[in-house]
């Protein structure tokens, strides 16, 4: 059974998504701490995505992402946002969530952006060996790897697929819409900053000049271009 780790300090809340995580035919872990969560996650090691609630006492859920993603890039993890914060959902992403999900959420949202990230982690497994060369960079997609000039690049599921997207669609000016339904699937319906976002983060990890791209370049009022 497939299990997800849902961190929330409120039992209501807790108690409510691990009712509909079951119901989906999920094994939900319980965790009310960020100490407690890392705890989980160190028992479970093959829990493959992670609901971290942001506000809460003591080590955040901004702290427990960076710490999982400093040791874990294939985990899914969602953050749980209020839906006023919105500084909160940029910030999220940036420390190396995959995914929001705003408060307050139906079951349904939540249980389909939990789906996606487990197509999107298990997509290509079994797969034969693959590579995409372009410029410096090599992507293994059997191993679900990027290198630059021989340097291993670590990137989040998400990230992965970006880079796959741009790598298999070189030269291609591609809007936002374009990037938002193949990674994240036509039927999400978040908001299109998490594209925008993860941009900007996968510019820290790849380009020599953040404050001028080369690989992804930005085409304006329309989306981005894949230039190596």
């Amino acid at each position: 059974m497939k299990k997800v780790l849902i961190l929330e300090d409120e039992t209501s809340i807790r108690s409510f998504v691990v009712i509909n995580l079951q119901r989906a035919g999920y094994e939900a872990i319980e965790a009310s701490s960020g100490e407690e969560a890392l705890e989980q996650l160190r028992k479970n090691p093959d829990i493959g995505v992670a609901i971290f609630d942001i506000n809460l006492p003591g080590m955040d859920g901004f702290e427990v992402c960076r710490t999982v993603r400093a040791t874990n890039k294939s985990i899914g993890i969602i953050m749980l946002t209020a839906r006023t914060q919105e500084m909160d959902k940029v910030t999220g992403l940036m420390t190396g969530a995959d995914d929001y999900v705003t408060k307050p959420f139906s079951p349904a949202e939540l249980t389909a952006r939990i789906d996606a990230l487990y197509r999107r982690i298990g997509g290509e497994a079994g797969g034969t060996s693959d590579e995409l060369r372009q410029g410096p960079f090599v992507l293994n997609t059997r191993n679900r790897t990027l290198e630059k000039a021989g340097a291993r690049i670590k990137l989040t599921q998400v990230e992965y697929s970006i880079v796959k997207l741009f790598m298999q669609n070189p030269g291609r000016a591609m809007s936002r819409e374009d990037i938002l339904a193949a990674v994240w699937g036509r039927d999400y319906d978040g908001e299109l900053k998490i594209v925008d976002v993860n941009i900007r983060r996968l510019r820290i990890k790849i380009e020599d000049d953040t404050s001028n791209p080369v690989y992804i370049t930005t085409v304006w009022g329309y989306g981005y271009k894949w230039g190596a």
